[in-house]
């Protein structure tokens, strides 16, 4: 079976091919930070006029890269939620198009299972079952992985996600778009024993995380130092500090509360080096394995949903002729295929 995957959840365009046997036949992606720079952040509608743009050329890339038509297309899937509305039925209309003209299964794939799934495409994917931490500008969660549907939510943010308070603390220091990476790169010239934030719900049982309360921290501490440059690089650091040790706290209980040894860490924020140093010790201390996504991977993309499109096709799932998208998908609420 060979399935293509069309990501249009937000401001990246991705498509990829994925095939059963020879495995990610090609990809291509195309990031709308460019586009959304002088604004500070997304443009929801600016997104899905540019993906409308985007998804054929990138088709057509992919399929010139694998060297195949659409005659050797199987099946076709589409992110449908969640994420923004608009930017999402621009997948989900050309994906499902495509499938009718070409005569083929679409299936609609949840954004986050798509990111659950992402190391399944490495070379020494994890077995099942794992815990993973979905980390990105919209979820944070903890989540028991038995299987391919097979999801319970162990904890998630009870206001901002990790990525939003990068984003949202960013942009109180006055740091461009998008906020978060600038904040890390930051963050690794500050100086970790200036200043001590709070690691919000560590100190209470349960896996819930709440991250709004450091944003607050970070922009006290700001004014409290007159929002000079001098303090900028220290209190990056003490936010970063903050939130890698809140995450590793809740994963090291969700290892040990569930007795797995086997640790998923997908979505944007998974590519910051200092949460994954972090991990990694907890891991080792903890006798766990840490599994990632290759950083290309990390933020959104095509192949994830190729792969998980790929695996409730080939359970038989498919979708009618109407699609639909949903901002909104919890994704508890998912079955097996």
């Amino acid at each position: 079976m060979r399935v293509i995957g069309i990501e249009t959840s937000c401001d990246e365009t991705g498509v990829a091919i994925y095939d059963a046997q020879r495995g990610l036949l090609a990809h291509a992606l195309h990031s709308q930070v460019a586009l959304h720079a002088e604004y500070g952040g997304v443009v929801p509608e600016l997104a899905s006029r540019d993906h409308v743009r985007k998804v054929l050329p990138l088709l057509r890339e992919v399929m010139a890269q694998a060297r195949i038509g659409a005659a050797d297309i199987h099946g076709v899937a589409y992110t449908a939620g969640p994420g923004l509305a608009g930017a999402l039925l621009v997948g989900a209309a050309i994906g499902r198009s495509l499938a009718w003209a070409w005569g083929v299964p679409a299936v609609a794939v949840h954004h986050m299972e798509g990111h659950l799934l992402a190391p399944m495409l490495e070379p020494d994917p994890p077995d099942f079952p794992f815990i993973a931490l979905l980390v990105s500008g919209g979820h944070t969660q903890l989540v028991r992985v038995d299987g391919v549907g097979r999801y319970h939510i162990l904890g998630e943010s009870l206001d901002d996600a990790a990525g939003e308070a990068f984003d949202k603390t960013a942009k109180l220091l006055g740091l461009g778009y998008p906020g978060g990476p600038a904040l890390a790169r930051l963050a690794g010239q500050g100086d970790p024993r200036r200043f001590q934030f709070p690691r919000p719900m560590t100190d209470r049982p349960g896996l819930d995380f709440s991250f709004s309360g450091l944003k607050t921290s970070a922009v006290n501490t700001w004014r409290a130092h007159g929002m000079v440059d001098e303090v900028r690089a220290d209190i990056a650091c003490a936010f970063q500090e903050a939130v890698v040790d809140a995450l590793s706290i809740k994963c090291r209980r969700a290892l040990e509360q569930t007795g797995v040894r086997r640790l998923v860490v997908s979505g944007g924020v998974s590519a910051n080096t200092a949460l994954r140093v972090r991990l990694g010790e907890m891991a080792r201390d903890a006798g766990a394995q840490v599994y990632y996504p290759r950083l290309e991977f990390c933020t959104d993309n095509g192949a994830m949903i190729a792969y998980a499109g790929y695996r409730r096709l080939q359970a038989g799932q498919a979708e009618p002729l109407a699609f639909s998208a949903m901002a909104r998908w919890p994704m508890d609420g998912l079955s097996p295929p």
